[in-house]
C-alpha cells in the first residue's frame, strides 16, 4: 500500500477503511441558481468554486483518487449559452487553480473524448494534464465530455483495432482500454441534489461501488458532508457478489 502525506499520523485501521476512489455526480448547480434567483451558469460557476473544498477535504481523509462528473456528453442537448458557458468556466478554472494544484501535488487527468470541444479549451486540458502527470498526493479525475456507454463502446472499437482475440478478452484486457486504465474501481459514488441514478456515469466500473445521496445541491456540499459519506461507507459491509463481506473500503493492494 502506498503511504501519502495525507495519511501519515492515521492508524492502519483508519487507512483499510477509507475508500481509495470516491467519485461524485455533482448535481444541483441549476436549482441552486433558481433558489437565489440567478441563472444557471451562476451556479455552475458556485459549483466549480466548491471543488477546492472538496479537493481538500478528500486530501484530509487519506483518499487517493477523486472522479468528478463535470460535463457528460448528454449535456450537448442544453441550451448552446450553456454549453459555451461551461466550456468558458472550464477554461477559467484551469488557468486560475492549476498552478496551486500542482505544487500541493495533485495529479490531474481527464476522463472523456477530447475531440468536439473548442481547440483552446483542449490546450487547456492538455497542459494540465501534463503539468501534474508526475503528482502523487491526489489524483482528480475530470470527466469532461464523458458518457459511460460511450467509453465502453469506444473501448470496443479499440479492441477490434488491435485484434484482440475473443479468446483473450476478459475483464482485466477490457478494463485496460477504458479512460480509467491503471485505476482502482470507485470504491464509494456520491450524488449530490437527492437524485438516485448513475446518469451514464462510470458505468463498468461502478459495479461494486457503494452509492450515496444527498439532498444538498453541490455547491452546499462541504468537508463535512464528505466526511459524513465517508463515515456511512466505512460502516457498510461490502459483499462484492459473495457470501464473503469486507467492511469499509480496501487500498491499493486489493
Amino acid at each position: 500500500m502506498a503511504t501519502h502525506p495525507q495519511t501519515l499520523g492515521r492508524s492502519a485501521e483508519q487507512l483499510a477503511t477509507v475508500p481509495g476512489h470516491v467519485a461524485i455526480i455533482m448535481d444541483g448547480n441549476g436549482r441552486w441558481a433558481r433558489a437565489r434567483g440567478e441563472d444557471r451558469l451562476m451556479g455552475h460557476r458556485a459549483g466549480t468554486e466548491n471543488i477546492r473544498t472538496i479537493i481538500e477535504g478528500c486530501v484530509e481523509l487519506g483518499i487517493d483518487i477523486l472522479t468528478l462528473y463535470a460535463f457528460s456528453t448528454e449535456n450537448w442537448r442544453r441550451p448552446e449559452p450553456e454549453v459555451n458557458g461551461l466550456f468558458q468556466i472550464l477554461a477559467d478554472v484551469i488557468d486560475q487553480e492549476t498552478e496551486d494544484l500542482h505544487r500541493n501535488g495533485v495529479r490531474l487527468r481527464h476522463i472523456g473524448r477530447l475531440e468536439g470541444l473548442p481547440r483552446t479549451l483542449q490546450e487547456r486540458v492538455t497542459y494540465a494534464v501534463g503539468l501534474t502527470q508526475d503528482n502523487t498526493r491526489l489524483t482528480v479525475n475530470v470527466a469532461f465530455n464523458y458518457g459511460g456507454r460511450d467509453e465502453i463502446v469506444e473501448a470496443a472499437r479499440r479492441m477490434l483495432r488491435d485484434g484482440i482475440s475473443p479468446d483473450d478478452l476478459d475483464e482485466k484486457t477490457f478494463s485496460s482500454y477504458l479512460y480509467t486504465e491503471g485505476m482502482r474501481d470507485p470504491d464509494l459514488i456520491i450524488r449530490t441534489a437527492g437524485e438516485m441514478r448513475l446518469s451514464n456515469f462510470l458505468i463498468w466500473q461502478a459495479a461494486y461501488a457503494e452509492y450515496y445521496s444527498t439532498p444538498l445541491y453541490w455547491p452546499d456540499f462541504g468537508k463535512a458532508d464528505l466526511q459524513r459519506a465517508v463515515s456511512e461507507f466505512c460502516g457498510r459491509d461490502r459483499r462484492f457478489g459473495s457470501l464473503s463481506s469486507v467492511r469499509g473500503g480496501l487500498r491499493d493492494s486489493d
